[in-house]
């Protein structure tokens, strides 16, 4: 008797992977369309001349406030993880965030000046953050811990994410070129919008375990939680009125605010009684490869700080004849992760078992995006630079961030304690947070009379940080108990 199911019967895949990882791609997909769409043109809306229809902030405030305001997406990825584990569970949470995101493009669009942009960043941070801690976990939930075509499903995930990111720059810099900045952020308002409804459409096929509570508050640990919110929310209105938190040094403030939601991350984790041995083991092994995550991520997003303004002020943007705006930077490296991204995932899945350890993954990502940073010295003291240059450099940071990125987000899901995972996934988040206020922080060191010690220096602290996580290999494994 044949064993075969009838067409009808069998489960829809995408590209041999579980049906819904094609609905979560492409939510992904139009949610990154609008936030790398808004965030390359936001620097420029802040440095440039008010003339030009800017804000005219100097370059360092400027690159100071991205970096602050990519952090803080990622800071509020902790937010997004209680709401997940805590209150709403992981499904609900995205859908209420992504809404949050498209009022933050909204405002971004329609409301002029300082207000707009106080309105628009905020919601964009905490929508994207609460999106952020909840989407991998949705992809999680797919794949079994075992399963090993789980690392191969996040890469596809992670295609999904430079579709968008390689739309998103190119379409919203035709947008500036054509009618100006907010015209730019309206296009980035209406991909969200895209993927919202997209999202609406099909959230009820996911898995059933992402719509429930993991550990819900109770209601007087749900009244705490709320009034301390409230607090730091009063904290903060205050200590910018009172010019305490000023643009210039919103990066400080920011990195102060990451590394105290990192240790109470680190420290909840490692004490709670619903942690079992085994998993605590695993978030000790975390530490090493959260450092060496932020440091890599404190050279890769400086992508939208220190590489934005070298494309606006060095790169020669006339092609064939055509003037293209510098925000197609930003559309490089999406492309590179496309075309690259099918390659790596069917790489990882060919070689099994055999593949190298997530750390020593780790270690190879700080080393190539380090000799990224010294391509630059090739170019240094040339004022006008050949866009092939950036292609090689942005080309050679995605070779690095395929090696690291996806899988450092699948390892998290497999790390994490099974009353944690939303928190987790915050926690991995916030090492990235730490690498892109860095990258802001570190712009204020770069001018055109200091490439050569930045660059070099650039690419010794990545190379050495990767060569030490190598020779602390094996003990870190260890502590992974049985998780490669």
């Amino acid at each position: 008797m044949s064993t075969t199911l009838p067409a009808q019967d069998k489960p829809r895949t995408f590209f041999g992977h579980p049906g819904m990882l094609a609905n979560l791609f492409t939510v992904e997909m139009w949610e990154r369309f609008s936030f790398y769409g808004m965030q390359v043109l936001m620097l420029y809306y802040l440095y440039y001349a008010v003339a030009d229809g800017g804000l005219g902030l100097d370059k360092a405030g400027a690159t100071g406030v991205i970096g602050a305001y990519g952090a803080v997406v990622y800071l509020m990825a902790i937010l997004g993880g209680i709401f997940g584990d805590r209150i709403l569970g992981p499904e609900r949470a995205l859908f209420y965030s992504a809404i949050g995101i498209m009022a933050g493009h909204l405002a971004l669009a329609f409301v002029p000046g300082v207000p707009g942009v106080v309105a628009g960043l905020l919601l964009v941070a905490i929508g994207s953050g609460g999106l952020k801690s909840n989407a991998s976990v949705l992809v999680g939930s797919l794949y079994s811990k075992e399963d090993p075509k789980r690392d191969a499903g996040f890469t596809i995930f992670y295609i999904g994410v430079n579709i968008g990111a390689l739309l998103g720059p190119a379409l919203t810099g035709w947008g500036w070129g054509w009618l100006g900045f907010h015209f730019g952020f309206g296009i980035a308002a209406l991909g969200m919008a895209a993927g919202l409804i997209q999202y609406a459409l099909t959230r009820k096929h996911l898995p059933e375990s992402v719509h429930e509570v993991a550990l819900p508050f109770t209601a007087h640990q749900r009244r705490i939680f709320i009034g301390i919110l409230a607090a730091f929310a009063a904290l903060v209105v205050a200590m910018v009125v009172l010019g305490i938190m000023t643009p210039n040094n919103l990066k400080n403030w920011v990195m102060g605010a990451i590394a105290l939601g990192a240790v109470g991350l680190f420290t909840q984790l490692l004490t709670a009684k619903n942690v079992t041995g085994d998993e605590r083991s695993r978030v000790w092994a975390f530490i090493p490869l959260w450092i060496a995550n932020a440091v890599f991520w404190g050279l890769y997003q400086q992508q939208f700080t220190v590489m934005a303004v070298y494309s606006d002020e060095r790169l020669n943007w006339n092609i064939l004849g055509f003037q293209f705006p510098p925000t197609m930077m930003n559309s490089i490296n999406p492309t590179f992760i496309i075309i690259l991204g099918v390659g790596f995932a069917a790489m990882w899945t060919k070689l099994g078992e055999k593949q190298p350890f997530t750390t020593t993954k780790f270690s190879i990502a700080l080393v190539v995006i380090g000799f990224a940073f010294w391509i630059f010295l090739a170019q240094a003291g040339v004022q006008s630079v050949n866009v092939m240059w950036i292609v090689l450099i942005l080309f050679v940071c995605t070779l690095a961030e395929l090696t690291i990125s996806p899988v450092g987000t699948s390892l998290t899901t497999k790390l994490a304690p099974e009353a944690y995972k939303v928190n987790m996934m915050a926690l991995y988040w916030t090492s990235v947070a730490m690498g892109t206020v860095l990258s802001g922080w570190l712009a204020q060191f770069y001018s055109f009379e200091t490439e050569v010690p930045y660059f070099s220096w650039m690419g010794v602290t990545a190379i050495v940080t990767g060569i030490m996580l190598f020779l602390c290999r094996k003990p870190v494994q260890k502590l992974m108990r049985g998780v490669k």
